[in-house]
């Protein structure tokens, strides 16, 4: 029997030791790199009592004193690998779902024939033939087949320089076309992951709302408590009971669970952003969800944001057009990305269908755009872009694009706006919910008393604002306490975007994507943005009532284990159950 004892013990040390230095790798070579940072994160504790298991197992085998406690130190690891596969398939499949089935709302006209169809980017199809306006993305690698492309590629490399391409060249995907609206043919696939890529590439990230939550700093202090709890438990038994050193501090490492302190945000945040993307709000990280969360002050854009982007009433008033300067003004308009541009060339119907040359094109942010088409100076835009010096005295009464043909101003293109629905009631819920709202539009005030109907005279409304006042403003707001969520179309408002705490840029089916963004919201949802915040709110509160849950199980868990009544095994069960 003495003989079948040692032997016996000798196979249990041979069969341990695949599962100290192969199945513990992990846990170890994470606590190394925390300590190597100066930083005791989650797995110090759980590789030390490890270390202390196997290391008095090995003791007492290699001295001939028992049989040590190496079937526990097994137990030990393989219920904490089951735990850790059981969290990261929980994990990888919210992930899953994220990155590959909550597609954004980015969609790309597709021309078949002499027709034009808006469809999204995830059926495009090799072959297929796009066309491609100024500051839209291309979404898949394409053949140049008509237009001048100038290419800038900073989504991809940071370098804001537009690479020129001629008919045939190819054209990777990410790009950015600057200039007159082009036409390429797909060679490949669209791939949603790798606009997801772009979307967090860090070329352009400000680092703002990174995924860690406010959970994270407390399981650093956690840590430290458990250790000192520890060396409190082992000085205690080694001078009332020895014996009980061992399972006592092993119990003790084993069943505190910092992991269910972080898993408490990730598991909470991980099904929110699944669910999120499943109502069309497309979030960049979790760390958004937190932002959300801590609003106190919204601000919005209004030409694309709270208006329909593709429905409105267009009259024109002016100088009677003839076929050649309708189908000049179309092919104009055509190139631009912007939603009142868009709107324009969608109610030109009666101009011919010839396809003119565009010479040259330039759109400037927030004012106009100028081009030359078929040998004709155009210029489209506010009033004060048309005449600079002032000359014209503006009588708009709307969204108002004027034209200018050669020298001469022909006339307007008076828009009128419909707001989106249910955004005048999403307006009212959302007053309980923050402390102050306001609007900032790029057009003159005629809208003001509707958008006063909407939003109550409490308001704030700032008109004829620019790109570089909307990012003043939200600027200004942060300095006076103000949490802000900026909700624009994306296209003039990209610094204001970036700047705020939580910039959420709407798109209506186009494939202008916006880097800037914190999020990218459908336009068919924008009227459940009180929604979205209350949800943000919760979470927190979820994650909180998680949080709390979880340190109750600790101080009981704890309360038995420095007693010596809890063995490292069952220690070893309830450390993953309870996370």
């Amino acid at each position: 029997e003495a003989v079948l004892k040692q032997t016996f013990s000798w196979l249990i040390f041979g069969l341990s030791l695949p599962v100290l230095f192969f199945s513990s790798a992990d846990i170890f070579i994470s606590a190394w790199k925390g300590l190597r940072q100066r930083y005791l994160n989650i797995d110090a504790p759980i590789a030390l009592a490890i270390v202390v298991t196997f290391a008095r197992s090995y003791y007492e085998i290699i001295g001939g004193h028992g049989a040590g406690y190496l079937d526990s130190g097994c137990g030990i690891v393989f219920f904490m690998l089951v735990g850790r596969w059981f969290q990261n398939k929980t994990y990888d499949s919210f992930s899953f779902d994220r990155d590959y089935r909550s597609y954004f709302p980015l969609g790309v006209t597709v021309i078949t024939g002499a027709v034009e169809k808006n469809i999204p980017v995830t059926q495009l199809k090799m072959a297929d033939r796009i066309l491609i306006r100024n500051e839209e993305m291309i979404p898949a690698d394409a053949i140049l087949m008509k237009g001048s492309a100038n290419i800038d590629y900073s989504f991809v490399s940071g370098e804001n320089a537009p690479v020129e391409k001629k008919k045939g060249e190819l054209i990777y995907a990410g790009g950015k076309q600057i200039g007159s609206a082009i036409e390429l043919e797909i060679i490949k696939e669209a791939s949603q992951s790798y606009i997801t890529q772009l979307w967090n590439n860090d070329i352009f990230s400000s680092r703002k709302n990174e995924e860690k939550s406010f959970i994270h700093p407390w399981s650093r202090y956690f840590t430290y408590v458990l250790l000192s709890i520890a060396l409190a438990t082992l000085v205690f038994w080694a001078l009332v009971d020895t014996s009980r050193i061992l399972p006592a501090v092993t119990s003790v490492l084993i069943v505190a669970c910092p992991c269910s302190l972080l898993l408490s945000a990730t598991f909470t945040y991980g099904n929110m952003l699944r669910i999120f993307g499943r109502n069309k709000l497309y979030l960049k990280n979790a760390g958004v969800i937190e932002a959300l969360a801590k609003i106190n002050t919204v601000v919005f854009d209004k030409t694309g944001t709270i208006t329909q982007a593709n429905t409105a009433m267009v009259n024109y008033e002016g100088s009677a057009l003839s076929g050649t300067e309708l189908a000049v003004l179309k092919t104009v308009a055509r190139q631009s990305s912007h939603p009142l541009s868009k709107i324009i060339a969608a109610s030109i119907h009666n101009a011919p269908d010839t396809v003119l040359t565009v010479n040259s094109f330039n759109e400037y942010s927030g004012r106009g755009l100028d081009a030359v088409v078929a040998d004709i100076p155009v210029k489209m835009g506010s009033a004060n872009f048309i005449y600079e010096d002032g000359s014209y005295a503006s009588q708009d009464t709307g969204s108002s694009v004027h034209v200018q043909l050669g020298k001469k101003h022909v006339g307007k293109f008076s828009v009128q706006n419909q707001y989106r629905q249910g955004v005048a009631d999403m307006v009212q819920r959302l007053k309980g919910q923050v402390n102050n709202m306001y609007v900032l539009s790029g057009d003159h005030d005629a809208e003001k008393a509707n958008l006063s109907a909407i939003f109550g005279p409490a308001t704030t409304l700032r008109f004829n604002q620019g790109p570089q006042q909307k990012l003043d403003f939200i600027t200004y707001l942060q300095k006076n306490n103000g949490n802000v969520l900026m909700l624009g179309d994306g296209l003039n408002d990209a610094g204001a975007l970036m700047q705020s705490q939580v910039g959420i840029a709407v798109s209506d089916n186009s494939a202008q994507f916006s880097p800037a963004s914190d999020a990218i919201l459908d336009g068919s949802r924008v009227s459940m943005l009180d929604k979205f915040l209350a949800y943000a709110k919760a979470g927190k509160q979820i994650v909180l009532a998680s949080f709390i849950l979880s340190i109750l199980y600790n101080i009981v868990g704890l309360s038995f284990a420095v007693q010596g009544i809890l063995s490292p095994m069952i220690a070893a069960i309830l450390m993953p159950a309870s996370s």
